[in-house]
């Protein structure tokens, strides 16, 4: 694990930076909502970083980076599509922040930022992990967990087309899509992304010092059913769709695509 640390050093000053970086873009633009483009975007750096940096299989890296910067590639072009198909209106979580902030947002921001930055590279250990695996071979667990990440960014891309499909017609304005995925589950998208991470961690598993890679799925499933997943989401999916949501909340599950509920 020793022989680790410099390059997560490295790691974690090259995303302070670039996290800096992109805060004082943020600023410029009077849109905060970038930090989410960079962060998506930010793994497929830290991949490339890990594969050149650690003495593991090139096969095996190459197998990594192509997952990860699959996923990490098609949720930040997502995710720029969606914040600059609204600039310079900013995403509603970050008006709230304002909000909450005042005068002190563009200082606690610049902590939020690098917040992102520390999170990133903590996220990105498992993929340290499986870069420094000296086994000679590419072992089953590891096709496996590449299959459940393909599997999990079909999924993901799959439910964040049906509701963009859904929000471009102007007469769902104000509405909940329920439509295919989000018939099953109010956040599909989060449940295959947190899929994706189950899927890295599978292929960590057949590394040493795999188990640690269990750090970066506990930590976004907590992110998204308590902290900045599910309840931002939803708080602000009430305060615009009001009681049509309140009944989405009552009639579909909340992140394990499920039946839905009847109501009497």
């Amino acid at each position: 694990m020793g022989n680790l640390f410099p390059i997560l050093a490295l790691a974690i000053l090259s995303a302070m930076l670039m996290m800096t970086f992109v805060y004082l873009l943020g600023r410029r633009m009077n849109n905060y909502g970038i930090v989410d483009i960079a962060w998506s975007w930010g793994f497929s750096f830290l991949v490339v970083l890990y594969a050149i940096a650690a003495d593991g299989l090139p096969l095996r890296d190459e197998l990594l980076s192509a997952c990860v910067v699959l996923w990490s590639g098609r949720l930040g072009w997502h995710l720029y599509r969606r914040v600059m198909g609204h600039h310079p209106e900013e995403d509603g979580r970050y008006r709230q922040l304002r909000e909450e902030w005042g005068n002190r947002t563009d200082r606690l921001m610049f902590g939020f930022y690098q917040l992102q930055a520390a999170i990133l590279v903590l996220l990105s250990v498992p993929y340290l992990i499986i870069a420094s695996n000296p086994a000679p071979e590419i072992q089953a667990l590891e096709w496996i967990g590449a299959v459940t990440v393909i599997l999990a960014v079909l999924g993901e891309g799959i439910a964040d087309a049906q509701l963009n499909r859904f929000k471009l017609n102007p007469e769902n304005r104000g509405k909940t899509c329920r439509n295919g995925l989000w018939g099953y589950s109010r956040h599909p998208n989060y449940f295959f992304e947190w899929l994706v991470w189950m899927g890295v961690f599978v292929m960590a598993m057949a590394s040493p010092l795999g188990w640690l890679a269990a750090i970066s799925p506990l930590l976004i499933l907590f992110f998204l059913l308590k902290k900045t997943g599910i309840p931002a989401t939803e708080e602000q999916a009430l305060r615009t769709k009001g009681d049509d949501y309140r009944e989405y909340q009552r009639t579909t599950s909340a992140f394990i695509p499920w039946f839905r509920k009847d109501l009497p």
